[in-house]
């Protein structure tokens, strides 16, 4: 009994273990990104022939595909036992829809400024022109398919034909309008429905669970990602598109700088200590140039601030399919290079046409691969600017999308903890500290005493 009510009561020592531990997976993960781009870039130099080299990096790359596989295993049931839990408990559906409305108005905003931000950046900097690099030929394709992105196959495919079907393509926005449903009528049955969200809610534990094994992994599968990519292109690609990736870096953190700031206005100081909980799931999509690998570690860090989980489970996955910043402001700013790099002048009409355009079509680019590519590829058909101009920029696609991922991150993370002060459901400081030191010390209980966790 004794035993059970010291597992109770934060821990400090326990705590400041745990905290140790989760910087020490931070510094991994750098580590490993820095030792994964040292053997690509052997790999690259020392085999000239391109297509051994395309075989070995295929290979290498099987630990971080292995890990993202498993990544998107649990993805799924996670989003689905969260979400259900969270609306189950925000008790009716007038709170469902204040919450939902909070967030989408959120999305909606920084969708505009994301996109905004990226047309402002690539008519300041107009990175496609003087590019010195020969163009594709403008009758060439860049293999990518664009039917899908229309505002009526969007709308159709929000709505599941089958949980089964949205569960097993991992169709996180089908996966969140079905949970949605779900938990309102959950909680319409009050009493009665009270042992199947504890079910559920114990389902939930055990696919974090999961996802605590499958994180051991992330060191050796960012290593294996970085030294994939690096085996195939080279660095020498990064000197090719230096300016280009410079500026669009730095356009990045511009968008950072904003997200922060109007984080700042709503959250004050406090967002900074949010900042430092994410700094893993940042490194961890940077490094794999996946959103959904940091879904598991933002959850945790969420907690962890003080976002209660019915809020957190609510909008981080309406986030993933409505509010990737990072993506969206790509979007813009590499449709308008493409444009300048084939000399086509676009008026400022057009111009936010096309932003408009951009809004719609980005909302059905979650779980598509090569997502934002596929959307570009949409808008310059539309706009009748050659989709061979996207073939400039494949080549270093990957090192963009690592910036990309790691904003979207960032813009969920924010999202979720002021959605969560404007319902009255984020934690004062000092109840955050005390709420993450029981999970610290639960953590340390079941490494000391796995059998009675």
């Amino acid at each position: 009994m004794q035993r059970s009510i010291r597992r109770l009561q934060p821990q400090p020592g326990r705590a400041g273990v745990m905290m140790q531990k989760k910087n020490s997976a931070a510094f991994c993960i750098l580590i490993a990104m820095l030792i994964g781009i040292a053997i690509g870039y052997v790999v690259f130099t020392s085999l000239p022939d391109k297509k051994a080299t395309a075989d070995i990096a295929g290979y290498i790359s099987l630990v971080s595909d292995v890990f993202l596989r498993l990544i998107k295993m649990v993805i799924g049931p996670l989003v689905f036992s969260t979400l259900v839990v969270g609306i189950a408990q925000m008790g009716d559906a007038t709170s469902v829809g204040r919450v939902f409305a909070k967030a989408l108005g959120w999305f909606v905003t920084a969708s505009v400024i994301s996109l905004l931000l990226g047309l402002l950046m690539a008519n300041l900097f107009k990175p496609g022109e003087n590019l010195g690099l020969p163009l594709p030929d403008i009758g060439a394709s860049a293999n990518l398919a664009t039917s899908k992105f229309t505002l009526k196959d969007f709308v159709g495919h929000m709505v599941p034909r089958s949980f089964a079907e949205a569960m097993s393509n991992n169709e996180i926005l089908q996966i969140v309008v079905f949970s949605m449903f779900f938990g309102v009528a959950l909680a319409a049955l009050g009493e009665r429905g009270k042992i199947l969200v504890t079910a559920i809610d114990q389902l939930s534990h055990v696919m974090l669970k999961i996802t605590g094994y499958v994180m051991k992994l992330a060191p050796l599968a960012v290593l294996a990602a970085m030294a994939a990519t690096v085996a195939v292109n080279g660095l020498s690609i990064l000197a090719k598109f230096a300016v280009f990736m410079g500026e669009f870096y730095l356009s990045l953190f511009l968008l950072w700088a904003v997200l922060v700031s109007v984080g700042l206005l709503f959250l004050g100081p406090r967002i900074f200590k949010l900042l430092a909980l994410i700094k893993e799931a940042f490194m961890l999509s940077f490094a794999t140039a996946s959103s959904e690998a940091a879904y598991p570690k933002i959850l945790d860090a969420l907690d962890r601030f003080g976002v209660r989980r019915k809020i957190s489970s609510f909008v981080m996955p309406m986030g993933y399919s409505f509010n990737l910043d990072g993506s969206m402001m790509y979007c813009t700013f590499a449709a308008l290079f493409i444009a300048q790099a084939y000399n086509i002048h676009l008026s400022l009409g057009t111009q936010i046409t096309m932003l408009l355009t951009l809004m719609f079509t980005s909302k059905g680019m979650a779980g598509v691969p090569r997502a934002s590519l596929v959307v570009i590829a949409a808008t310059l058909h539309q706009f009748g600017i050659p989709e061979a101009g996207l073939l400039l920029i494949l080549g270093v696609d990957m090192f963009l999308d690592m910036g990309r991922s790691a904003t979207n991150a960032v813009g969920n993370s924010i999202a979720s903890a002021v959605v969560a002060k404007w319902e009255g459901q984020l934690m004062s400081k000092a109840e955050a500290e005390v709420h993450a030191a029981r999970i610290d010390a639960g953590l340390a209980a079941t490494i000391a005493h796995p059998a009675d966790a």
